[in-house]
């Protein structure tokens, strides 16, 4: 109990992103950029989902990777849960899978890189950390490769011009995991913005 006291705020938020993702996922984003139509491509959770790695970027510079762990295992059980509750169980799967292997692969990226230079432990975790969420929930949920999971989505699987600019053609589950992937790194940078804010403090209160 007195471990998990400490880390509430970090739990509290966690909990509050997974739950504000699930349900911003279900809006795609209405806009275009040229021919680009992000309605195709993007939906509003694509924003609020990356907020979670600073979550435990901040929990793991302040109280260390252990209750980091115990921040991505608290958004991993609301995670799969919404998932199986919200969408099919292939789906609860590859996301209860991305979230808690790229959520771990975070705390153990930033806690090597921790006496680095103050930015590049959240940068270097959270990039690596996207990159493999992103290609394990696409991958997961839509590849005919992971068929054996669940059964696939047929609209998901058919062909149509990658990110629909291009006159190359691929499954439109990859555009739709290129179109998310670069939302993630995108907010990423972003979230640099208030980490850097919020060091000093964490720092301070980890002073005795």
């Amino acid at each position: 109990m007195r471990m998990i006291s400490p880390v509430l705020p970090f739990l509290a938020a966690m909990a509050a992103i997974v739950v504000a993702s699930n349900y911003l996922v279900q809006f795609p984003v209405d806009a275009t950029i040229g021919a680009l139509n992000l309605a195709d491509l993007l939906t509003w959770g694509a924003f609020t989902y990356p907020v979670a790695f600073l979550i435990t970027d901040l929990a793991n510079r302040r109280f260390g990777p252990r209750s980091a762990r115990l921040v991505v295992f608290c958004g991993f059980v609301i995670a799969v849960g919404l998932s199986i509750w919200l969408a099919s169980p292939r789906i609860a799967i590859a996301s209860g899978t991305a979230f808690l292997v790229a959520q771990l692969l975070d705390v153990s990226i930033f806690d090597r890189l921790r006496g680095k230079v103050w930015w590049l432990p959240p940068l270097a975790s959270t990039v690596i950390g996207s990159l493999l969420d992103t290609f394990l929930f696409f991958g997961l949920a839509f590849s005919q490769a992971a068929g054996v999971i669940g059964p696939g989505d047929a609209f998901a699987s058919e062909a149509a011009p990658l990110l629909g600019l291009f006159a190359a053609e691929a499954p439109r589950w990859v555009s739709w995991a290129l179109g998310d992937l670069m939302v993630k790194l995108a907010v990423g940078v972003v979230m640099l913005a208030p980490y850097g804010a919020l060091l000093p403090v964490l720092e301070a209160r980890a002073r005795p």
